[in-house]
């Protein structure tokens, strides 16, 4: 990413080289905090001054040209070491880094694929060390910004016993819903292959023009379009409001992914195992539409073919990212080689090798730090066959 002089001075955030192990929490020391007062690139001329991510040498992120752009939310999940309690009765909380889009973006990027993320969080403890667990992942942070006015988002989870979720969001308002058009990289989004987005970042503004600005930019660049809605409606207005967001840019989307109670709710509560009801979700120009059944595998839907894919069955202690790694896996896959979409036969083994993704990362808690490598998941599917 490029600085230019004649821009709006503001801080850096220069980081440590990544560190080796894998994702674990750490403390920053003041020292490795020194910021140095450059310039930022013209698209964010006129913006309150926000700093990007860069690595420990003043470059950008890992890979300049990454296959996969994720945008979206980054955020702190606080999950209940405890399953099937309230939040108030949890005797502790693990922290994890989460959010829908960054999940994906280091999914990939641990199934040894090329990805990036777009967005923004605070410039506070949590929003350091998020952007340095992307390092550490190996995806390129270069359009991560920093808001030195807004806090990282963070997210409690409740586990039910069953391992199923329930939330409760601190975002009054959080950084990533700050994020602005004229902040974004769009030379990123143009260059890649596969851009992937959610609906959370259509909530409110100025993200909302935002998101709706990136995903244009991915379009008229002829970029494969990946939607995961990620339906959370506690932070909708209401439930018309989320149906109706979720639906406003349904048409821009090449590959669709869902669960089946995305299917329930987008249909106004008609039975998401039908396909004549899944179906009435198809639009012309999509070319896969995938929805998500848990355990029970997934069923695949394009204008060729249509199918089901088995699940693998594991017990599960926390199911927060799994879609994600499905996606994850999915997209790995599909931005080596985008026949895969007309070719039924490799679709599945796809399929089933991101159902694998899905079932491996509901064995842990939190969302990234259970996303599974591409050797786990090829080991899971070599004990299934044997």
């Amino acid at each position: 990413m490029a600085l230019h002089a004649a821009a709006p001075h503001c801080g850096l955030s220069s980081s440590a080289p990544p560190r080796a192990g894998g994702v674990r929490p750490f403390l920053r020391t003041t020292a490795a905090r020194l910021r140095s007062v450059v310039s930022l690139a013209p698209l964010r001329a006129a913006a309150v001054c926000t700093k990007a991510a860069l690595s420990g040498d003043g470059a950008p992120g890992v890979s300049d040209s990454p296959h996969v752009v994720c945008f979206g939310e980054l955020l702190i999940d606080f999950v209940p070491t405890v399953s099937g309690l309230s939040l108030a009765e949890a005797p502790a909380f693990k922290k994890a880094p989460g959010g829908a889009p960054a999940n994906v973006a280091v999914g990939i990027a641990r199934l040894g694929g090329s990805s990036a993320f777009i967005g923004k969080v605070g410039d506070d403890e949590f929003g350091y060390m998020l952007s340095d667990i992307l390092k550490e992942n190996n995806v390129n942070n270069q359009g991560l910004l920093f808001d030195p006015h807004a806090r990282t988002a963070l997210a409690f989870v409740t586990l039910r016993s069953d391992g199923e979720r329930e939330f409760m969001f601190f975002r009054n308002p959080s950084a990533d819903m700050l994020l602005e058009e004229k902040e974004l990289d769009l030379d990123l989004i143009r260059k890649a292959k596969i851009f992937h987005h959610g609906s959370i970042s259509l909530i409110t503004e100025p993200c909302k023009t935002a998101h709706i600005a990136a995903t244009k930019a991915a379009k008229d660049a002829g970029v494969l379009v990946s939607y995961d809605p990620n339906l959370r409606l506690p932070l909708w207005p209401s439930a018309e409001d989320a149906r109706d967001g979720i639906l406003s840019i349904w048409e821009t989307a090449d590959v669709i992914k869902i669960s089946e109670e995305e299917v329930s709710f987008l249909t106004n509560g008609e039975d998401p195992y039908d396909d004549a009801v899944t179906k009435k979700l198809m639009h012309s120009n999509l070319k896969l539409l995938l929805v998500t059944e848990g355990p029970d595998g997934c069923r695949y839907y394009s204008k060729e073919f249509s199918g089901r894919v088995s699940g693998l069955k594991v017990t599960a202690v926390d199911t927060t990212g799994a879609g994600d790694a499905f996606v994850a896996g999915i997209l790995s896959q599909l931005a080596t080689d985008f026949s895969l979409l007309q070719d039924e036969d490799r679709l599945r083994e796809a399929l089933k090798f991101a159902n694998v993704c899905g079932a491996l990362t509901v064995t842990e808690r939190g969302a990234i730090p259970a996303l599974p490598t591409r050797e786990q998941v090829l080991e899971a599917l070599t004990s299934v066959v044997a």
